[in-house]
């Protein structure tokens, strides 16, 4: 989403989003700066509502599935994905999910904020799922800070399966300290991204990130 839009978002649709949905935001003083790769839990359609809700007004983009809707809801998606600046993905095709972390690579290093959800889809009970190594995979390329947060509150409203949402203010949001992975970064600048030791840093990664985004969900 270029700023003119998200100024947009900030000015009239935040106070309506804070207004409904909103319950209660934590440690807001916790997002930096600078742009990161926001990671949070996925439970719902709602999620990206709430994650625009943090960065606003902000640049950022999120990484978003091409793989599930046909029809109208296809096409209600994609002109969503262009008004938003997306960046699609179809999540069982390895070309293009090699491409979606391409130009996510690039948006961040453009200075945009980039949202994932490391999960890869929502989940169907309302607990967490184990996480992909995308946003890992996405930070090693960049070194570029990941933001995890915990949304609790979505699945109640608008699980998936579900149409249209409930319309209730008990959405909560958990906001981490940033993670720099320092360490893990220098230590993989050259190394050969199929050696073991490579793929033992993105599990690390991984399964750091969701143990915090665990902690904020279960913290809310």
């Amino acid at each position: 989403m270029n700023k003119a839009i998200s100024w947009f978002c900030k000015i009239f649709l935040k106070p309506i989003v804070y207004r409904i949905l909103i319950k209660e935001s934590r440690e807001l003083e916790n997002v930096p700066k600078g742009n990161f790769i926001l990671a949070t839990n996925h439970q719902s359609h709602l999620d990206i509502i709430v994650c625009g809700y943090l960065c606003v007004p902000r640049r950022f983009t999120y990484i978003g599935q091409v793989d599930r809707y046909t029809g109208f809801q296809g096409l209600l998606r994609n002109f969503f994905y262009f008004i938003g600046g997306v960046i699609p993905v179809n999540r069982e095709n390895e070309v293009s999910k090699k491409t979606a972390i391409g130009k996510a690579i690039s948006a961040l290093k453009k200075g945009y904020i980039l949202v994932i959800y490391p999960e890869g889809t929502r989940s169907r009970t309302g607990k967490i799922q184990e996480g992909k190594s995308g946003v890992a995979k996405i930070f090693l390329k960049t070194g570029i800070p990941i933001l995890p947060v915990g949304i609790k509150g979505t699945f109640e409203l608008m699980p998936p399966g579900k149409a249209f949402p409930k319309i209730k203010r008990i959405v909560k949001i958990n906001v981490s300290k940033p993670l720099y992975f320092k360490e893990e970064f220098e230590k993989v600048k050259n190394l050969d991204c199929n050696s073991e030791e490579y793929k033992n840093s993105l599990f690390k990664i991984t399964e750091r990130v969701m143990e915090e985004i665990k902690k904020l969900y279960e913290g809310i």
